[in-house]
């Protein structure tokens, strides 16, 4: 007997009409105690299995109910009602879990609309709806189209080390990570936490980044990229931040800042085109949610486009790059900026751009997806090359609608006097980083990187507005659950 999942099915359901099947998934609805639909997460569609009593097992019909997990095997024939191509006459229905129905009536299993904030707190059920199922299963395309295009462009996988000494970002906001008794922690003669005993040997963390190791990767190899986790210990209860998120970095020997842009216009370009291919169901049940939020918004908040028209138009349009010096007058000049609607003012040349100025300048100045470049020294990590007017490094941000920055990266500072003197300024341990200096000793090249928050890709492409409903089980502030 052969057995198929629905996606399998649905698609290539003429070559075996009439024959019998076996599928398996989990009971969406049953109407008229006759019409099952039956849905196993292969795709948003259900399968609808036909039931005759006179056929089956009474005693096991009568047990099924709207969440039950099933076995069924039966013929495959072309459907007699609306709203599917075929369906199944079953000849042999198993129930294979146990079901407590009253335990169900607490769960979002009921077939019934629930709240995003009541989903979250039952996340490990969540996948069983139609919204999260459309998400991780975009969510998983969106991975793979990541692999797929470095794969096509020769860059190597590289895996960078989650516990690390070194701290990418130099903004100190770190998980420890230690083997010792937190009641019986060793101290030196001043009072000090006495690192050379615990595990390591040094005080260790969980890592922000990976892109100094794939840096050190990319001096050998000329093409690498890293896909991981990473950590941040900043107590935001914000739409736009976790604890625990995936990163993507590509860092690319012999290239420059504009080659950087290029790759990440290109790579981003890549991701969408496959998604809006290969994941059409999901995104058309998206689309549509999408369009129902926008209604209930004021008029002058709503999107201008829908879900899929976006993705297209990002495909369509060249990003817009602009410098930073070029941004900050556009943003000073602006009447947002010059009514005070701004919640931070743009006022000087040097100000760290905020959301609410990345947003403005990609959905109402420039109506595209804009690349920033150039930005003031003093508000870039060490590591970013400085550019000749010794004011500015070369560092690009890309930004998109409705999510601000999704991508920040740099050409980075290959020269070792320089990057010396810029740790120095920055208070960055040259001897913690002695290694990433010796990348700088022999044979240097330019070269140049990007991270991408594979979460923010996420929300961008699926239309969701808080991160964590991107990711199964978000790690927040207060929250570690599942």
């Amino acid at each position: 007997m052969k057995k198929m999942i629905i996606k399998e099915l649905l698609g290539d359901y003429k070559k075996i009409l009439h024959h019998d099947i076996t599928i398996q998934g989990w009971v969406r609805a049953f109407r008229s105690n006759r019409f099952i639909a039956l849905n196993d997460g292969s795709t948003i569609h259900n399968l609808q299995i036909v039931v005759d009593f006179d056929k089956l097992d009474e005693s096991v019909i009568k047990n099924i109910k709207t969440a039950s997990s099933l076995k069924i095997t039966g013929e495959v024939v072309e459907s007699q009602g609306a709203g599917q191509s075929i369906e199944i006459l079953a000849k042999k229905i198993q129930i294979l879990g146990d079901h407590f129905t009253e335990d169900m009536e607490k769960t979002v299993l009921q077939p019934k609309k629930h709240s995003l904030e009541v989903l979250r707190e039952q996340a490990h059920l969540r996948f069983r709806t139609n919204l999260f199922g459309s998400v991780f299963r975009v969510r998983s395309a969106v991975s793979f189209a990541i692999h797929e295009f470095f794969h096509k462009n020769h860059f190597f996988y590289i895996n960078t080390p989650i516990i690390t000494g070194a701290d990418a970002e130099g903004a100190g906001e770190m998980f420890g990570v230690t083997a010792f008794d937190l009641n019986q922690i060793p101290r030196d003669e001043n009072g000090e936490v006495d690192y050379s005993e615990d595990f390591f040997g040094k005080k260790t963390n969980l890592t922000v980044s990976g892109q100094l190791e794939a840096e050190a990767a990319a001096m050998g190899l000329g093409r690498v990229y890293t896909f991981g986790p990473t950590f941040r210990a900043e107590n935001s209860n914000t739409t736009r931040h976790l604890a625990e998120f995936w990163m993507v970095e590509p860092e690319v020997a012999f290239n420059n800042l504009e080659n950087n842009i290029d790759l990440a216009e290109d790579f981003l370009k890549y991701i969408i085109a496959y998604v809006l291919k290969n994941c059409k169901d999901d995104l058309e049940f998206l689309d549509k949610r999408f369009a129902e939020e926008q209604k209930s918004k004021p008029e002058k908040d709503r999107a201008k486009e829908g879900l899929i028209e976006k993705l297209e138009n990002v495909i369509r349009k060249r990003f817009k790059r602009v410098s930073y010096t070029e941004a900050i007058e556009i943003l000073m000049n602006s009447k947002e900026n010059k009514k005070g609607k701004f919640k931070f003012p743009v006022e000087a040349w040097g100000a760290d751009l905020q959301s609410e100025h990345e947003r403005y300048l990609v959905e109402k100045h420039f109506d595209a997806p804009v690349v920033l470049f150039d930005y003031p020294k003093e508000i870039k990590a060490f590591y970013m090359r400085l550019n000749d007017d010794q004011k500015t490094v070369a560092a690009m941000d890309v930004l998109f609608p409705g999510i601000g920055e999704i991508i920040g990266g740099s050409q980075r500072e290959e020269r070792l006097s320089v990057l010396q003197d810029k740790m120095k300024e920055m208070n960055v341990d040259e001897h913690e980083l002695w290694w990433y200096l010796d990348t700088r000793k022999f044979g240097s090249v330019p070269h140049a990187g990007f991270g991408l928050g594979l979460e923010r890709l996420v929300l961008f492409v699926t239309g969701m507005t808080n991160i964590r409903d991107v990711i199964p089980f978000p790690r927040t502030p207060n929250s570690a659950e599942f």
